[in-house]
């Protein structure tokens, strides 16, 4: 059973509370940046384990009533066709997936907004196909010299040329499919056209990590650098915070270096700045909710492990820098932590050099590791998956419970008609094929009541995975990690 060290339902009363109160502060209107994700926030639950990954839209739910999206996407990541790592898809198709996500649960979108729009082609396809949908859409425009120029920025020829976005609720959650998108600048430019029109609104910023009220070099904080090592984010003691009230608050660096820019826009519009640290701007209640902060650490430090093969991985895939992986490192000797401290990584590799060939290793819940090697009916994953699950169920190692004559059509299948060259079954294989057989088999419907116990699980490959085997292991829940080199010597990879 894993360990909860977060107190969810209190973050969700908490979170709320603190969004309704900075609502009220600025008299009934505001602009809120939301980074991070949104959905499926799974950083977020691997290091305050009892952190529910929709945690923010049941947050969100709370203030269905008076709560608006507005979605940005820059047009240049629309021209370049940006994709998010996690699901690679790109970000324009990751608008539309956000639109239907929010309509599901009830949130209203108003619009999307097109950022650094300068009439790209793809843009306007995008922006036509968005209007043919029935979804408002606004256009942005880049400003010369952002975001220092502050007499330009803030006058006619900078915000005064966007396109004001008509917005119905009290509160306006400004989201987007990933960084970069120009949520802050959207936020700002709806506060210069609210300002000429007399109406009373403020912004805030709502980011998960750092946590701002727990120390700098705090575990939980580290896996946040750990996590955006490729934007080079440095956790930083916010110097504003600290000369405003004398209290030790942790922000990064972006929002500490723009911070005296975005004061003077502040000023400019409005003729005041209402924050004295970018701290300030900040509403997240989560370092409130941490019940146990031994548990909390433990879990960061295991996910700074899990970067850090990632990170190697997507290095060896020609997808991350070198000085990335060495970043990484260097917080794994800050923390106290190497690779030994994945129980996983161990199991797996001797399991490989006993066998000669890849291996994968599983610990479950409880402690217990599983693992599995590649045979020539399967492939080191789906024998894991299928051990997991003996293990699980308490099936003997010897039972079959998928019988070869069902194995070896599926092979020639995949080589005769398919044009594959591997006739080892893949996980998805091995998993279509036990729940055909549990229908009639009652030891492989036992087998499969266990899936969902998967889900929290520690695992590492001695190979890097198939695209196919390493999503069927993150839809299963199991946090999978990999050594950094491939089963072959060849140059292509699926």
């Amino acid at each position: 059973m894993t360990k909860i060290g977060f107190d969810n339902d209190k973050y969700i009363e908490l979170q709320s509370k603190k969004i309704l109160d900075r609502i009220s502060h600025f008299g009934g209107k505001l602009y809120l940046e939301f980074g991070g994700k949104l959905f499926d926030d799974y950083h977020a639950s691997r290091v305050l384990p009892g952190f529910k990954p929709d945690s923010k839209v049941k947050m969100l739910m709370q203030l269905k009533d008076q709560a608006e999206i507005v979605i940005a996407i820059n047009a240049d990541d629309i021209e370049k066709s940006k994709r998010r790592g996690d699901l690679g898809i790109t970000y324009d198709l990751d608008v539309l997936r956000l639109i239907d996500a929010f309509r599901e649960i009830g949130l209203y979108v108003g619009s999307v907004v097109i950022t650094h729009y300068r009439a790209q082609y793809t843009a306007d396809q995008f922006k036509k196909r968005l209007l043919n949908l029935g979804i408002k859409v606004y256009l942005h425009y880049p400003i010369p010299d952002y975001p220092s120029n502050i007499s330009l920025i803030v006058s006619d020829d900078g915000f005064g040329k966007n396109e004001y976005i008509e917005t119905t609720r009290s509160l306006i959650v400004v989201t987007a499919p990933g960084p970069g998108s120009g949520k802050m600048a959207v936020c700002l430019s709806q506060l210069y056209h609210d300002n000429k029109r007399g109406i009373q609104a403020g912004y805030a910023k709502f980011e998960t990590f750092p946590i701002w009220n727990i120390p700098l070099k705090h575990p939980v904080n580290v896996a946040y650098e750990a996590a955006t090592t490729d934007l080079a984010d440095v956790n930083m003691i916010d110097p504003f915070h600290l000369e405003a009230y004398g209290i030790t608050a942790v922000n990064y660096n972006r929002d500490i270096e723009i911070f005296p820019v975005l004061n003077a826009i502040f000023e400019k519009i409005e003729g005041k700045s209402p924050y004295k640290s970018p701290t300030d701007m900040g509403v997240n209640m989560a370092g409130y909710c941490i019940i146990d902060d031994e548990v909390v650490s433990e879990a960061a430090k295991q996910e700074v492990i899990r970067r850090y093969y990632s990170t190697y991985c997507a290095q060896r895939q020609g997808l991350a820098e070198k000085s990335e992986v060495y970043r990484l490192e260097l917080l794994m000797k800050q923390l106290g932590v190497s690779s030994k401290d994945r129980p996983v990584v161990g199991a797996a590799l001797e399991r490989a050099e006993a066998t000669g060939g890849p291996a994968v290793a599983l610990q479950l819940n409880d402690g217990r590791i599983v693992t599995g090697k590649t045979s020539s009916l399967l492939g080191a994953s789906a024998a894991l998956l299928l051990n997991s699950l003996k293990e699980l169920g308490g099936i003997h190692h010897d039972i079959h419970l998928i019988s070869p004559i069902v194995i070896e059509p599926i092979q020639v299948l995949k080589i005769k008609h398919m044009g594959n060259r591997n006739p080892r079954l893949h996980t998805d294989e091995i998993l279509i094929a036990l729940s055909i057989c549990a229908a009639t088999n009652p030891t492989a419907a036992l087998a499969m009541e266990q899936l969902p116990k998967l889900r929290g699980c520690e695992a590492h490959s001695t190979v890097i995975l198939s695209k196919v085997d390493e999503n069927i292991f993150h839809k299963l829940g199991i946090n999978i990690t990999c050594e950094p080199q491939y089963q072959s010597k060849k140059l292509y990879h699926k």
